[in-house]
């Protein structure tokens, strides 16, 4: 089983703003660093997209996948591979919202497995260089709005 890694921030904005970026996938190479292009292919019955290709380049990691999504409102939301690349045989994650006085924690959990063999130390740190370029990205995204 491969290792999760997770990481908060605090952003001064409610659940449903910040929520609105992350819905907002073909924007992401705007402010997700490694994401190169975002395609939603299908929502689900809120309009909300359910499955996205992307295009990733992470350096160690660099692949074409689709991941399937499950919204739980303002909440959070949950990924899965839904086609596979020829690097990423499985990616899972969730950013989880929490409504705070001063704005909205937002956890991102990301757990990655490759196709092709490498170091648990490269991949762990490639996966924390993603988490943490996400965050700082959602975060001036979203304060930035």
């Amino acid at each position: 089983m491969a290792d999760r890694t997770t990481s908060s921030t605090t952003i001064s904005a409610g659940r449903p703003a910040v929520m609105a970026v992350i819905a907002d996938f073909p924007s992401y190479p705007e402010w997700a660093g490694q994401v190169k292009s975002a395609e939603v292919i299908t929502t689900d019955g809120d309009g909300r997209p359910e499955t996205v290709r992307f295009v990733l380049d992470a350096g160690v990691i660099s692949d074409t996948y689709t991941l399937g999504y499950t919204w739980q409102g303002d909440d959070g939301v949950s990924w899965k591979v839904a086609e596979p690349g020829k690097m990423v045989s499985d990616l899972r994650g969730s950013y989880r919202l929490a409504e705070t006085g001063s704005g909205t924690d937002v956890t991102y959990e990301l757990t990655v497995d490759l196709s092709v063999p490498m170091i648990g130390l490269i991949k762990r740190k490639a996966e924390k260089v993603i988490v943490d370029t996400a965050l700082k990205g959602l975060k001036k995204r979203v304060e930035g709005r």
